[in-house]
């Protein structure tokens, strides 16, 4: 239970203010149809982080438990100060015209994730829990819960956000889940 918590507080705080949270906004103000995009987010979600989470598995299994948790612990406070980067407008995935919704949005929201902060934590997330799945389902899960209120509420919703207020609150998640991470692994807890 606790991966599946960790994994949705994080990518939920990590999503506010982020690209893909703008490209959510920016589609449904486009398209003014909410549940294809919704359906497309969910879809490149779990494909993205599903991806991430394999390879966050596949370092836990391949890099040795002492260099993991100083890997792990650094990750996490590498990602929080990333956090701090606001993402600008500009960063968004853009959309071919003639395609369904579900498909602009599935491929803009799988395109926008590679490298992304979230995708960064799923793999991070991924290599300090051994659940796979609670860590997709609650990377998933914070991908949504952040994403289909603006979906539904539109760009005013976004706008009256203490975005970065909330970016200061996801990075000091991921610090300190880092520092956590390598205090533990220090006096013995391990991963």
């Amino acid at each position: 239970m606790a991966a599946f918590l960790v994994s949705l507080l994080t990518v939920f705080l990590g999503e506010i203010g982020d690209k893909t949270q703008l490209l959510a906004i920016m589609l449904a103000t486009r398209f003014r149809e909410p549940w294809p995009i919704v359906a497309g987010i969910l879809t490149a979600t779990l494909a993205n982080h599903a991806v991430a989470a394999f390879a966050g598995q596949w370092i836990h299994r391949t890099v040795p438990e002492a260099a993991l948790v100083w890997l792990v612990g650094l990750s996490f406070v590498a990602v929080g100060v990333w956090a701090l980067k606001p993402d600008t407008a500009e960063e968004r995935e853009g959309q071919r015209p003639g395609q369904s919704v579900f498909w602009i949005t599935v491929v803009s929201f799988f395109l926008a994730e590679i490298g992304d902060k979230t995708q960064i934590a799923t793999t991070v997330l991924a290599a300090k829990y051994a659940s796979l799945v609670a860590v997709v389902c609650g990377t998933t899960m914070g991908m949504l819960a952040a994403d289909v209120p603006v979906i539904f509420l539109g760009a005013r919703f976004a706008q009256r956000l203490p975005l970065k207020a909330i970016r200061w609150i996801a990075a000091a998640l991921f610090i300190g889940l880092g520092a956590a991470t390598i205090a533990m692994g220090l006096f013995g807890r391990g991963l």
